[in-house]
């Protein structure tokens, strides 16, 4: 499987755009999109997306099953603590570049000036 086909791969490409944008209104945060294949790594049939915010240790995580291909399990969580298990499910079809863009005005920067 060639990486654009990749599922995991089309997402970044979407949370990419977004995170674009954000950095563009947002000079002062540059949030840091990666890939983590640890969980196929350690037997799970799924992928990671992160979204990181290096100033805030804020993360949003976004997980992707193999068996479930339609749905995103998310969470906003922190860089340096372990997820919990309660992960929201989203469907894949509805994090566009805007739905990237608002979870991490929200998360990112709202959140933390209230």
């Amino acid at each position: 499987m060639t990486t654009e086909n990749d599922p995991i791969y089309q997402l970044a490409d979407i949370a990419g755009l977004a995170q674009a944008d954000f950095q563009r209104d947002f000079k002062e945060i540059d949030p840091v999109v990666g890939i983590m294949r640890s969980l196929r790594d350690s037997g799970f049939a799924a992928d990671a997306l992160t979204i990181d915010c290096i100033r805030s240790g804020r993360r949003i995580i976004c997980i992707l099953h193999d068996n479930n291909p339609d749905a995103v399990e998310y969470q906003f969580g922190y860089r340096d603590k372990d997820p919990d298990m309660n992960f929201k499910k989203v469907a894949k079809s509805e994090l566009t570049k805007a739905q990237f863009y608002g979870w991490m005005k929200r998360y990112f920067i709202e959140s933390v000036q209230s």
